[in-house]
């Protein structure tokens, strides 16, 4: 039966199908739940080797080729993307660790993965011992039990800008044969590519700096072998759902081509206002490692590549209230809670991302009643100098 003799359902269904192959220079979008098999071999075949594309939650082209790019810049043996950057953080962790296990994990991490550790994975039964001197080599040997089965640690806290030695704590994990997991998310590897200081896993938000535009989510986990990978695609990522729409992927991997310019140029913009809002008699400090002022300025001069990237943060005078004004009469940033973005764009995290921290947790975190958290774009930045002082002329009239 051809598709001409059918009826008009049927054709409505089958006319637009083709078998033909085509060479795209843009990766092309394989937006589809399941793929065709050629024969009832071919099926079985699948099911049993893993070969080839069955379904999209177990893999699809689209997804595939943006997984090869992802490695081959934190040059990893492998990578796996998933459906958000929160998606690869608790993917990395669950492929190392169990009911019954123990992870290690820096205290200076994003809010969400702290809670990830300390209510979701703990119900699991897995443990996590919080290290506030992430500098001491022995500060991390002395949370290490016989049941340890990870490191954890952002290259690039979020939001003082801390910078942890990657080499240092990747041979103390090497001693107790456990993997380092480093989330790059805020560094990128136009930055820094932790596999090459030691680290085992490398895991980002996609959604950020690798996408660039702000539309999607995703996340991806890179492994410095095949095998960590595989059992991660395998076991962990399809069991759990995690995975990613084949459009997103696409729109990743496009902003991916661009990632080396865009943070090139976000760093060069940040530095310059940080240097500008260090001088600005509103502001008490500005917590970016870019300037010799921070105390992890030598390390990141040291492991970055070509610059200091593009989010930090600084502290008003004023406090809470200089804040509020300068969050409500800023034009060209954008009040939001998100980052890379190749906006530039603003939040105050005492009353939002850390909302959920006390105020002791807050202070060991430089996170003060008049602190924001700035995500600097690619926008002019005579532009961005003229917003930031329009908004914090109101705030002299704050400071007490």
């Amino acid at each position: 039966m051809t598709v001409e003799t059918t009826r008009f359902a049927t054709r409505a269904l089958h006319s637009a199908r083709v078998r033909e192959t085509a060479s795209s220079r843009a990766t092309p979008i394989y937006l589809t739940a399941g793929f065709e098999f050629t024969d009832f071999e071919h099926a079985a075949d699948h099911f049993d080797t893993g070969a080839g594309f069955g379904y999209t939650r177990t893999g699809n082209p689209t997804v595939q080729a943006v997984e090869r790019q992802l490695a081959a810049l934190e040059r990893g043996a492998d990578a796996v993307l998933v459906a958000s950057g929160q998606a690869a953080v608790a993917t990395a962790l669950v492929s190392v660790a169990g009911a019954g296990d123990h992870i290690v994990s820096s205290t200076h991490i994003y809010e969400g993965t702290r809670g990830l550790l300390v209510e979701n994975l703990a119900r699991f039964g897995i443990e996590t011992t919080f290290v506030d001197d992430i500098d001491s080599p022995e500060a991390w040997r002395a949370a290490v039990r016989p049941n340890t089965r990870a490191f954890f640690a952002e290259s690039l806290a979020n939001a003082r800008n801390d910078v942890i030695d990657v080499a240092a704590i990747s041979a103390l994990a090497d001693e107790f044969a456990v993997p380092l997991i480093i989330d790059n998310t805020l560094a990128t590897p136009v930055l820094l590519r932790p596999l090459e200081h030691g680290a085992a896993m490398v895991v980002h938000s996609a959604s950020k700096f690798l996408a660039g535009h702000g539309s999607v989510l995703g996340g991806v986990i890179v492994g410095d072998t095949l095998a960590r990978i595989a059992y991660a695609r395998e076991s962990v990522v399809p069991r759990f759902g995690a995975s990613p729409s084949p459009l997103n992927a696409f729109l990743i991997g496009q902003g991916v081509e661009t990632l080396k310019l865009r943070v090139e140029r976000q760093s060069q913009t940040a530095l310059q206002l940080a240097r500008w809002l260090s001088t600005h008699d509103a502001v008490e400090s500005v917590d970016y490692v870019g300037l010799a002022t921070h105390p992890s300025h030598e390390r990141a001069a040291r492991s970055f590549d070509v610059g200091f990237g593009s989010v930090f943060t600084f502290t008003l005078r004023g406090g809470l209230a200089a804040a509020r004004h300068f969050v409500e009469h800023v034009g060209v940033f954008t009040h939001m809670t998100h980052i890379g973005d190749v906006r530039s764009l603003v939040l105050h995290p005492a009353s939002t991302s850390h909302t959920q921290r006390t105020a002791a947790e807050r202070q060991t975190l430089g996170v003060h009643p008049g602190t924001l958290r700035v995500s600097i774009g690619i926008e002019d930045i005579e532009d961005l100098v003229a917003d930031l002082d329009r908004a914090l002329e109101g705030s002299r009239e704050l400071i007490a």
